[in-house]
């Protein structure tokens, strides 16, 4: 059954004739996204530190937002974290919230990083910018007061996507500790179930879901490509440890599990969590669904323990 916190937030859409995603031009897209979270997310908690930083990246300068809270004795542990919203909407602000809220939590550094998007920067500019901001991230630990051996990636929907490509990319080449896939995008192909069972009336439908993977992915036949569809890699073994959250009422959910069953076939440690009734992008919700503070205090609990000296 869908939560009744989810169900009226869906019902307050309607009511107040909010258009889909997938009717809006990307500019209306990414301010609408922009302006939800006044009324979803709970207000930014204080935080110690702010700072804004700019990676070197194939394709020109990266911005980051660092986030760090209390002092903490030598170097701290990180988490470079990548923002949802269908590699075309989404920036540093709107997971402003959410950044802040994982950083005080899990005393880890939080470093958000505002990659490329569709349909300006296609498919795989997001994936180079994730990556390059990910290596800037550990050969500049030292310099931030980090630990580069207790270094975590992390990402919601696409951002959860980014995250996983991250990890296979730099396997071998930075030692990465953690992965948090929070309803992770892992097969651009859309046909495991959920899509059919969740394609419409939980906010993300599988209008959108095309509206996204089409301003991103430019040719069909990318759709194969891993960097695009990571649960399509062939070897998922000798990655770092995960926690893959998923969502009942989400198209992406079957992919998420699916990604988290292949991860733990192939050996390496992965966590299934999954909230049933909820919708796709709920956790930065916690102003109007009480659940979305308890994911968040849950994906905070894994980055601590994993990421502990």
């Amino acid at each position: 059954m869908l939560h009744p916190q989810a169900r009226a937030l869906l019902d307050l859409i309607i009511e107040r004739g909010v258009p889909p995603t997938h009717t809006l031009s990307v500019e209306e897209a990414r301010r609408f996204y922009r302006e939800r979270r006044h009324i979803t997310q709970p207000e930014p908690p204080p935080i110690d530190t702010v700072q804004a930083l700019v990676a070197d990246g194939p394709h020109g300068p990266i911005a980051l937002r660092l986030y760090r809270h209390g002092d903490g004795a030598g170097p701290r542990p990180a988490l470079v974290y990548f923002h949802g919203g269908g590699w075309v909407i989404g920036d540093l602000d709107t997971h402003d919230t959410l950044c802040r809220q994982l950083a005080i939590a899990s005393g880890c550094v939080v470093v958000s990083v505002d990659y490329r998007m569709g349909p300006e920067h296609p498919f795989p500019a997001a994936v180079d910018d994730a990556c390059a901001a990910t290596r800037w991230v550990a050969a500049q630990a030292a310099a931030l007061g980090l630990d580069a051996t207790r270094l975590a990636v992390g990402g919601d929907s696409a951002g959860g996507n980014l995250a996983a490509v991250v990890a296979l990319t730099l396997r071998g080449e930075v030692p990465l500790a953690f992965q948090l896939l929070i309803y992770p995008a892992t097969d651009q192909h859309r046909t495991h179930d959920s899509h059919r069972r969740n394609a419409q009336g939980y906010l993300l439908t599988a209008d959108t879901m095309t509206w996204f993977h089409d301003h991103y992915i430019a040719d069909p036949a990318q759709d194969n490509d891993w960097r695009a569809s990571p649960l399509r890699h062939p070897d998922l073994a000798g990655l770092p440890p995960a926690l893959v959250l998923t969502a009942g009422y989400d198209p992406l959910r079957d992919e998420g599990i699916a990604y988290a069953q292949r991860l733990s076939e192939s050996g390496v440690r992965a966590t299934l969590l999954s909230f049933e009734r909820q919708i796709h992008g709920f956790m930065p919700m916690g102003r109007v669904i009480d659940e979305a503070n308890e994911a968040v205090a849950l994906c905070a609990d894994a980055l601590r323990r994993a990421l502990r000296p």
